[in-house]
């Protein structure tokens, strides 16, 4: 059997000192940026250079307990279960960030507790977390992560969080404009997607309960109707839809109108002449169904605004307040 080699140690920022000629202070200085202390261009040169040569990576931890902070924004993983419009706008997010030096990291764990979330998230000493799903944050979340020395709270939320800068995203704003849309087109039996993929049922269930609140006013009904994002799921749903008798449709997002006008449209079923369909997120795909799609489009503060703003709150702590999202109906040939 051959004898293994021992692993390589690690390079240091001595080892990036000594090939510089340059002290680890001055290594320290130049590798984090450290305002405040004057290197010249040739020493900053030398220092870069022997990183690069040495393949040195700076030590995160040890940075962050050397400046009380880390340079990390926390961003609980339930974004990804969002849809492309969300995406789009937190990967404009995390260059905005990167302006201002932060770090994005998502964070993976499920948590049925929010305190129990928060303290996960407080262990790793962000600079701040940002919940894209705030309002599954509570004041004593928000009282964990504070007395971690976290300024930067900020949550997208239904309503104001106690610690946490709030900015105002009602899901059920959302399910009630399309609601509004479609009865004011003369349909009063609307079905409303709701998608069985896991992490949407939090989105799904206000935009249903904004629908139906409409729905009450206008002596209309709402039923809502299970759809995973498949075609098996798709077809059966449209092969039963005949026996429901529901002349309209909210369906989630637009991929899942997409999926399942097609799905209609196999089994004989008029788009809108029969089923009139509303989307949401204004997507590219919308535009380019036939018939094109009537959908929602959620106007956001942009990522630019938001990073400036987590920023603020880092700094300072306070922050002035941000606009909300407002949903807006954008009116196509589906409905």
């Amino acid at each position: 059997m051959a004898e293994e080699k021992p692993a390589p140690a690690a390079i240091t920022s001595a080892d990036v000192a000594r090939l510089a000629g340059v002290s680890r202070a001055t290594v320290s200085f130049v590798l984090n940026n450290t305002q405040g202390h004057r290197v010249s261009d040739a020493t900053k040169a030398r220092v870069l250079a022997a990183a690069k040569d040495l393949g040195y990576v700076p030590h995160a931890a040890a940075r962050s307990l050397r400046a009380g902070r880390s340079n990390m924004v926390l961003m609980p993983a339930s974004i990804s279960a969002i849809g492309r419009l969300v995406s789009d706008w937190v990967d404009d997010l995390h260059s905005e960030l990167d302006r201002h030096g932060y770090t994005t990291v998502l964070h993976a764990g499920r948590f049925a507790d929010p305190v129990a979330a928060a303290r996960s998230w407080a262990e790793l000493r962000p600079s701040a977390v940002l919940a894209i799903d705030g309002d599954r944050l509570t004041a004593q979340a928000a009282q964990v992560l504070r007395r971690a020395g976290i300024r930067g709270l900020l949550a997208f939320a239904s309503h104001p969080v106690d610690g946490v800068h709030t900015v105002p995203f009602d899901h059920a704003s959302i399910g009630a404009a399309a609601a509004e849309h479609l009865i004011a087109r003369g349909r009063r039996r609307i079905a409303v997607v709701m998608p069985q993929e896991r992490g949407l049922q939090a989105f799904a269930e206000p935009r249903l309960a904004g629908a139906q609140a409409v729905a009450a006013r206008h002596m209309a009904t709402v039923t809502p109707v299970g759809l995973s994002y498949t075609s098996e799921s798709a077809t059966a749903l449209a092969r039963g839809w005949a026996e429901r008798n529901l002349d309209a449709v909210f369906a989630f997002n637009d991929e899942y109108a997409a999926l399942l006008m097609h799905a209609l449209r196999a089994e004989g079923i008029a788009v809108p002449d029969e089923v009139a369909v509303v989307g949401s997120d204004d997507l590219v795909l919308s535009r380019l169904q036939d018939p094109p799609l009537t959908t929602i489009r959620l106007d956001l503060p942009s990522a630019a605004c938001i990073a400036d703003t987590l920023h603020e709150l880092i700094e300072t702590g306070t922050a002035p307040p941000v606009p909300g999202m407002e949903a807006v109906v954008v009116h196509r040939q589906t409905s």
